[in-house]
This record gives C-alpha cells, structure tokens and sequence, in this order.
C-alpha cells in the first residue's frame, strides 16, 4: 500500500489525528508522524508512535533513528538529512489538524519546524484540513493563505460545520471525520498504489420513487448508506468509482462520479449505458418492485378510498446480469425478512445469475434501513458466511474482500 506522512499541528482536534493514524495502519499504509512542539501539548507523542510502529519526528534537529523510512522498509545504510529522506519515501503529505498558525508558514514557504520544512521539500502529493474557530477560518488573512496554497497545487479539505472546541459556539472549522481524511488522501495517492488500480466498479445505492401524481409516490426506506459505504471502500482501494444514487440526499466520498436518479427506470437506464465498462457490479440499491400503471398529471385529491392499478417494474440486476462478460463480478443485495429469507437469498443467487448475494433481515429494526450498522449473510454457490453486526463501513470491507476471492485477485489494469 502507501507510504503516508501525517503531519499534526497544534489544535484542540489533533486527537482525531490519533484515530486517522489507526484507520491509515488498518488499510494497510504505512505512517510516520510529524509534528509540531505545539501539538505535543494537545497529543503525546507515545500515542502515535504506538499506533503506526515508528518514532515521531518533532525537530529537525533530532536524529531520526528509521533514517526517514517508512515502517515495512528497510533504512538507508547512510544517515541522510531526515527532513528531506522522509518526504522523498512518502506518497501523500497530509497535515491535520492545519492550525492558522501552520497555514499562514506554509503559505508564506517559512521552514522553522520540522512540519513546515519538510512540506516545503515535498514533491509528492500535498493536502492540508484546516481546524480552528470559525472566526479565525473566515478572517481574510486565513482565506488568503489558503487561497494561496491552493494555487500552488495544495489540496485544501474543507472543515466542517458544527459544534466547535469552545464552549457553545457553532460554525465552521471542524476537523473532518478521520474516514473523511483518509478517504481524501487515497484518492489522491499514485496509481500502482493501491490494490484496485485500474478496476472499474459500479455501485448502485438508494431507493427508487415511482410516482403516483406529482406529490405522491411508491417507495422505501433504502438511505444509501450502504452503496456509499460501498463506493468509498471500493474507491480508496483505487478502483475507478461511479456511483448511481436514487434519492439519496448524503454527499459522495471523494473523487467517485455520481450520476443522481429516481425512478426504477432511469436507474435501469443509468445501469445499462455504464455496466458493460464495469469490472464489478454492487447492486446495492433498492428498486421498487412495482408502479402505477398511470400517473395522475394533477394532484389526486384525497378521498375514502383510492383504487390504485400497479405493473412490475423491470428486474434490473437479472437484465444485467443477462448481458454479463466473464470478467464481470456481480453482487446482488436481498432485504429479506423472516426465517425464509435465506432460502429466498440462495434462489435469488441462482435465477440472477450473480456471484454473490449479500442478504440482510430487515425484521431487525435497529441495523439496515437508515442505520450506522447492519449484519448481512454472504452467500455464494459454494458458501454461506454471516458477518455480525457492525458499521457499514466495515461491512463494506468485508464484502469487497470477498469479491477480490471471487474473482481471484486478478488485476484489471486496462481502462
């Protein structure tokens, strides 16, 4: 995987950097830490060494004893100047949380700390996630600095809205989620990095509306969150992500194209014109079965009773699925409810001719439909796995490691 620096500056959020460090650790990257004399105040220096397994770089002035190594890789057999060995390994410098303090040196070129020199000698790709009052992120100097940053190439993540370190006060400036973080700097990191490089996937995610008059439709509860915990796993694998929502109104992870839809037919739609260039299907969405045989031009008015006439809806992913090439790897989803719902799921796999179902019971009202978490059953013609209840996220992971066994890590690199 890669080779990440992680640079911490001083800032009430530089606990959240802890939490970046570990998710970094789990994809499989290797970290080093460097930080500023302001930020051991806020975070020790123990903490980070303890989670990536390499010391934390504070002085430019102290020898490195890795010699600018990443942990994985063997050191140099010389003693090389640690401000400038470290940044040629890495292959992304974030620096997170960026205090105003820290982007105003690095806007300026100043080079007084071990993070603001080693910025300066790095060519690989920079990002900076500024963290501070919303007061001191909306002052003109701050706006300049980044603007200037921006224009020399520096990936700026913007800080989030909400409830700040004092006491009652709200706005922007948050540090975002450390999910959010890393998700930013994998998609940014070269390819050859990464184990889906040059994979095409396709995810669907969300629930289709078919209209019953202009104000009324047939729906579900689908959130999407599935589908996007889907794409962002697959996207910092480094596949090539596009994603089909159905009114799903949670933003895209980073660098993954979006193609936003409504209907079962315009999900069909979008799904024919971009499934014969996909190398992976995951079918997460939830169509709706049926439709109105007619739609109301006006607003029904209400009534004691109204007679509805429904007509299928096409089964989008046997249609799909019909069409397949031998290199493709479909992932079907069953929302199933009862003690049936794995029998069901099993025939669900064999009719549709996918590779795998990812069955969940929706009689569970706390996991799945517009929740964090979910417990899913992964069932294959060989197979049948449960994977208990945990986040989406990490449900996501497990799906996709479970694709890569299904087609047998094989590497698509031709786009």
């Amino acid at each position: 995987m890669a080779r990440i620096l992680l640079g911490v500056s001083g800032g009430i959020a530089a606990y959240k950097s802890l939490e970046l460090a570990r998710l970094a650790i789990v994809a499989g990257h290797g970290v080093r830490v460097v930080m500023t004399e302001s930020a051991t105040r806020f975070v020790g220096a123990a903490s980070f060494e303890g989670i990536v397994g390499a010391p934390v770089l504070i002085s430019e002035f102290e020898r490195d004893p890795m010699r600018g190594a990443f942990p994985g890789d063997p050191p140099p057999e010389h003693d090389p100047i640690g401000h400038l060995e470290v940044v040629a390994n890495c292959d992304a410098y974030l620096v997170a949380p960026a205090s105003a303090n820290t982007i105003a040196k690095l806007a300026a070129g100043m080079a007084d700390s071990m993070l603001t020199t080693s910025f300066l000698a790095c060519v690989a790709p920079r990002l900076v996630a500024p963290a501070m009052n919303d007061r001191m992120y909306a002052d003109a100097a701050t706006r300049a600095n980044l603007a200037t940053l921006r224009e020399r190439g520096v990936t700026v993540i913007e800080p989030d809205e909400g409830r700040l370190a004092s006491r009652g006060e709200f706005g922007k400036g948050r540090l975002p989620d450390p999910e959010r973080l890393l998700a930013r700097v994998e998609s940014v990191l070269p390819a050859g990095h990464r184990p889906w490089d040059g994979l095409r996937v396709l995810v669907t995610a969300g629930g289709t509306r078919e209209p019953i008059d202009p104000v009324r439709f047939l729906g579900n509860r689908s959130s999407g969150r599935m589908g996007l915990a889907l794409a962002t796993a697959a996207a910092r694998r480094g596949a090539d992500v596009t994603l089909i929502a159905a009114n799903v109104p949670l933003p895209e992870p980073p660098g993954v194209r979006r193609i936003d839809v409504e209907t079962a037919d315009q999900l069909a739609q979008a799904a024919r014109a971009e499934f014969p260039s996909a190398h992976v299907l995951l079918m997460a969405a939830a169509p709706a079965d049926f439709r109105a045989s007619e739609v109301a031009t006006g607003k029904l008015k209400r009534q004691d009773a109204l007679e509805l006439h429904l007509k299928p809806t096409e089964d989008i992913l046997a249609s799909l699925s019909a069409s397949r090439t031998e290199s493709q790897t479909i992932v079907g989803f069953a929302a199933e409810h009862g003690e049936e719902g794995l029998t069901r799921a099993k025939e669900k796999l064999a009719r549709k001719r996918v590779d795998l179902v990812v069955m969940n019971d929706v009689s569970d009202t706390s996991i799945g439909f517009e929740s964090e978490q979910n417990a899913v059953t992964l069932i294959d013609r060989s197979s049948e796995t449960p994977v208990p209840r945990a986040s989406k996220a990490s449900i996501a992971d497990t799906i996709l490691e479970r694709v890569d066994q299904l087609r047998g890590k094989v590497r698509l690199h031709t786009r």
